[in-house]
C-alpha cells in the first residue's frame, strides 16, 4: 500500500484520508469501533487481533485520541450508511420468522 508516513510509527494514512496500520490490512477506524462496541483494553485487542503487536494498537488508539473528531466523524458515516442499506435491503426472512414465534 502506498500512502504518506506519520508521526506515529505504525500508520499510515492513504490517499484517501484513511489511517491503516501498517502490514496489517486493519484500519485505525476498525480497533475504535471495537473499543466502543465491547469496552476492550489495548491487551485485549491485541489478543482479539493476535496479527497486531501491542505497539501497532497503542499507535492506533494514540491517532483516535488525536483525531479524535476526524474518526467519530468516520464512525457517524459508517452508521448512516448501515443504517441505509438495511433499509433498503429490509429485514431478512429469518429474522421475521423468529420474530414472529415471539
Amino acid at each position: 500500500m502506498t500512502g504518506v508516513a506519520t508521526a506515529y510509527r505504525h500508520i499510515t494514512v492513504d490517499d484517501q484520508g484513511i489511517p491503516w496500520i501498517d502490514g496489517a490490512n486493519t484500519k485505525v477506524v476498525e480497533l475504535v469501533a471495537e473499543v466502543k462496541a465491547y469496552g476492550w483494553s489495548p491487551e485485549e485487542l491485541a489478543y482479539q487481533h493476535p496479527h497486531l503487536s501491542l505497539a501497532q494498537v497503542h499507535s492506533a488508539l494514540a491517532y483516535y485520541w488525536d483525531h479524535h473528531q476526524d474518526i467519530e466523524a468516520d464512525l457517524k458515516r459508517r452508521k448512516k450508511l448501515v443504517d441505509r442499506i438495511e433499509q433498503e435491503v429490509g429485514e431478512h426472512p429469518l429474522v421475521a420468522k423468529l420474530r414472529a414465534r415471539e
